[in-house]
């Protein structure tokens, strides 16, 4: 839902699934266009490692959303056919660390919107965005703010709050955190902690992320 009211799909959408299903960023790239009368398209068995068969799919089935790793947008922007692409709109980013150069290359070369995507897979799935601005200088890409069920804290070790602009420990509560690890206890007890800041019934659960921000 969250993604549908912040990145609006329809019928004039195409998305392309090329995100192995054991990994939990697929999941968005299934349903945003499903959901609200889009196509999917399904890229074939290890495409999502081939840029020149990427471009070659985005270009025959106009897709216009595109979720990738930094790296791999790297590798789209370095192939020599990447000025044939016409049909992307927006470009999603997560996994990595996204850099101010990638996001002003990719904005000239294919004029598109690029989003940049925070989520560990504890959070399910993405927690936190933030939609980079077009011809704006980022010094650093910010990771933004909580999506729709999500909040967020920075922490010290004490887990109070730091005073703005202050670094600290990223700390994520809501409907997307995950319960803890499957049959390890002690690990599950170090980063799944009861949450200070809870009311009521509701994220009791705070997930310590080991991310300074």
């Amino acid at each position: 839902r969250w993604m549908s009211s912040t990145f609006p799909m329809s019928q004039t959408h195409k998305v392309l699934q090329k995100t192995p299903f054991s990994f939990d960023a697929s999941v968005w790239e299934f349903y945003a266009s499903l959901f609200n009368g889009g196509e999917l398209v399904m890229a074939e068995p290890g495409g999502h490692q081939d840029p020149d068969y990427l471009i070659k799919t985005i270009n025959e089935k106009q897709i216009t959303d595109l979720q990738t790793v930094p790296t791999l947008l790297q590798m789209l922007l370095d192939s020599d056919s990447v000025s044939s692409i016409n049909s992307l709109q927006r470009i999603y980013c997560g996994g990595e660390a996204l850099s101010p150069h990638l996001v002003e290359e990719a904005q000239q070369k294919l004029s598109v919107k690029v989003i940049n995507f925070y989520g560990p897979t504890e959070c399910t799935i993405d927690a936190i965005y933030f939609e980079c601005e077009p011809e704006v200088t980022y010094r650093n890409i910010p990771i933004g703010k909580p999506v729709t069920n999500s909040q967020c804290y920075v922490l010290d070790e004490y887990l109070k709050l730091v005073p703005p602009g202050a670094a600290g420990e990223l700390h994520i509560t809501g409907v997307g955190v995950a319960k803890g690890y499957h049959n390890r206890p002690e690990m599950t007890q170090k980063v799944f902690i009861e949450n200070p800041f809870a009311t009521g019934q509701q994220n009791k659960v705070l997930y310590k992320t080991g991310d300074r921000v």
